[in-house]
């Protein structure tokens, strides 16, 4: 497939989308051997796929989503495919996140009850799209500067890990805390993080 290689990239991370990693993302759709084919064609392409089957999506704004992946890599296990997407992170999660996170988060109190409580003011909007939704997903080919996307952790394999409600409701926890503790100043170079999938479990 034009730009993508058939094996895992020899860095650690993946920013490239596998011929693998291609096919699971048209597997999510009615009709898989088209999708794959217009990404012959052209693999600059953004496509828009269904979420509830092979993934659901858990979209944050893009600081808080990249504290999140920021905790996942560094304390916890990893993640599954993560990309952005105008201003928003995307970030990959088991079938049946949707529906099960928003819970979590108002059982723990970190959700839209636990705010108006007043307990924390630091978990923004999560978007959490299940069966029913779809979502634009980036070119396998990489950034598209025009359409705002690109991967962080593209999908390499026909069955990534993904991670499910559990260890994302750990992840907002985390990102929550840490944005209480951040500094006024920011790292010198927010895109210069590299997340290591042969760390993921």
């Amino acid at each position: 497939m034009g730009g993508m290689s058939s094996t895992r990239n020899a860095t650690p991370h993946v920013t490239d989308v596998t011929s693998d990693g291609a096919a699971w993302l048209a597997s999510a759709g009615a009709y898989p051997r088209s999708t794959l084919s217009l990404w012959e064609e052209r693999p600059d392409a953004p496509v828009v796929l269904p979420c509830g089957s092979a993934f659901d999506v858990v979209s944050a704004p893009a600081i808080f989503g990249r504290r999140m992946l920021d905790r996942l890599w560094g304390d916890g296990p990893g993640s599954g495919p993560v990309a952005e997407f105008r201003g928003r992170m995307l970030l990959f999660a088991a079938p049946g996140t949707a529906q099960r996170l928003p819970s979590l988060l108002d059982w723990e109190e970190w959700g839209a009850r636990g705010r108006e409580g007043g307990r924390t003011g630091e978990v923004p909007p999560l978007l959490c799209h299940g069966a029913g939704d779809a979502v634009t997903v980036p070119a396998p080919a990489g950034a598209a500067p025009r359409s705002g996307s690109r991967w962080l952790v593209a999908p390499d394999t026909r069955q990534p890990w993904l991670p499910g409600p559990e260890i994302l409701l750990w992840a907002v926890v985390r990102a929550a805390r840490a944005a209480v503790r951040i500094s006024i100043f920011p790292p010198a170079d927010q895109d210069a993080k590299v997340y290591d999938v042969s760390r993921r479990r």
